[in-house]
Formats: structure tokens, C-alpha cells, sequence
């Protein structure tokens, strides 16, 4: 049985065992990531990978027209960069720090290197890549078939899944980068959700949520992917967190 390493905020790191996270530890550096930075732009090669251990990071695509859209957000249950290990190839989205945080970084290479002698290392690129999978095809459903404001109120209490705070740091115009929408529309909808008390939110780009009001305004988008992932990742922690894609 695989022992989860409580003091390991990164859910992936946590859940491998000794001598597997060995092969990484060595080669780690802890370092902030600071909002609005982009760890690996879209086309570029991932030259590092990161573990997050808090804060959050949405994988942005960008049209060709200038406008962007999440298609995905991961905190201390994802990685960047991870997905490097499958073949060489550039990056199909942007991947920019929503809310700041720490993460564990290791250089590509050495991360490829310590996949090739870990089964738990392979189980756990698996884990993510159907946590990541999970999400773009429940995102690509909801873009064509929910309002702006159901998807605004998603986004949002995902962010919330994966911060410690109830208040989240976002502009709108990360929120517009975010919908693939103008400010204005965000702004519009912004001021539904504030009226409905769903949300505060102030100049300083702070939304302080009220959970229960904003799970009204949501899709059922939201409750189907948390339950999703609630089955990849298992809230027991007495328990191994990762589970091999059959």
C-alpha cells in the first residue's frame, strides 16, 4: 500500500511512496509563483515541472484573434508541465497563476528521467492526465450550453476548491481572460451575482463567495466535475490518493 506524506501539500507528491519521491526530492526548488505569471506559454517546450502546494494555475487557449479561455484549473492536486513525459511536443495552452502560491519545481529532464524507473511516478502522470481530461470535456460542454453567468459561478467555486480563503484574489479582466468574454459582460454579470449576494467584490480585485448562493447560480456543471474528481483524488487520507487509469 502506498503511504500518503501528510506534511505534502501537492496531493501527487503526497501519495507516492518513499523511495519513489526520492527520486525527486534531491532535485527539487521550492519557488513563489506570483499572480499573473505564466509558467509555459503556449508553443514553447516545458522546460520545468511544477507542484503546486498552493495557490492556482488555469491552462489558458489562445485564439487567434488575441482572445484567450480556460480550459482547465489545477491546484495542489495537479502539475505543470507533467504531461512532457508522453513525447516531445510544444504546448498547446498557456499556463498562467491565478492565485499566488509555493510549488516544488524540477527541471523536465530530471523529471523524465525519474518517470522511467517508477511505476508510482507513471501511475500518478495518469492520475492527471484523466483529472485534466475530466475537465476539458465537462468545459467544452459548459461553454456551449450554459450562460456566462453559470460558468462565471463555476469557475469561481472551483478556484475556491483550491484555496484556503473564501475572499479570491481575480481583476475582471482575469475573469474575462478566463470566460473568453469582454469586460463588459463581465462586468454585467458581476453585478447579477453581487446583487443576488452570491459574491462581494471590491476595486482591489477581491471576491469574497457566499457558496451556498453561488452553487444556485452555477450549472450542474460544477456539482458533476467535483464529484468526478472527488472519485480520482479520495478525500480519505488514510488511504493512497492516486489510482491508475485502467
Amino acid at each position: 500500500m502506498m503511504k500518503c506524506h501528510t506534511s505534502i501539500a501537492n496531493r501527487l507528491l503526497a501519495a507516492l511512496p518513499p523511495a519513489d519521491l526520492g527520486l525527486l526530492t534531491p532535485y527539487f526548488q521550492q519557488v513563489s509563483l506570483k499572480q499573473d505569471a505564466v509558467l509555459v506559454r503556449a508553443g514553447d517546450r516545458n522546460a520545468q515541472v511544477y507542484f503546486p502546494h498552493s495557490g492556482t494555475i488555469s491552462f489558458m487557449l489562445d485564439t487567434p484573434n488575441g482572445q484567450t479561455v480556460a480550459t482547465s484549473v489545477i491546484g495542489h492536486e495537479g502539475a505543470v508541465g507533467m504531461l512532457s513525459v508522453l513525447g516531445p511536443s510544444r504546448s498547446p495552452t498557456t499556463a498562467v497563476v491565478r492565485v499566488a502560491g509555493i510549488a516544488s519545481q524540477i527541471s523536465a529532464s530530471r523529471f523524465h528521467e525519474a518517470f522511467g524507473q517508477s511505476s508510482a511516478l507513471k501511475h500518478a502522470v495518469q492520475t492527471h492526465t484523466r483529472a485534466l481530461l475530466m475537465q476539458f470535456q465537462h468545459v467544452a460542454a459548459c461553454n456551449a450550453l450554459h450562460d456566462v453567468e453559470a460558468r462565471m459561478a463555476r469557475w469561481l467555486l472551483h478556484i475556491r476548491d483550491r484555496i484556503d480563503s473564501t475572499a479570491i484574489p481575480l481583476t475582471q479582466e482575469a475573469l474575462s481572460h478566463l470566460l473568453g468574454v469582454r469586460r463588459t459582460t463581465v462586468t454585467h454579470v458581476v453585478h447579477k451575482l453581487r446583487m443576488s449576494g452570491a459574491i462581494r467584490s471590491d476595486r482591489r480585485g477581491l471576491i469574497e463567495i457566499d457558496r451556498t448562493r453561488l452553487e444556485e447560480a452555477a450549472c450542474e456543471c460544477y456539482e458533476v466535475m467535483r464529484c468526478e474528481f472527488d472519485q480520482i483524488f479520495p478525500l480519505d487520507t488514510t488511504k493512497p490518493r492516486i489510482r491508475a487509469v485502467s
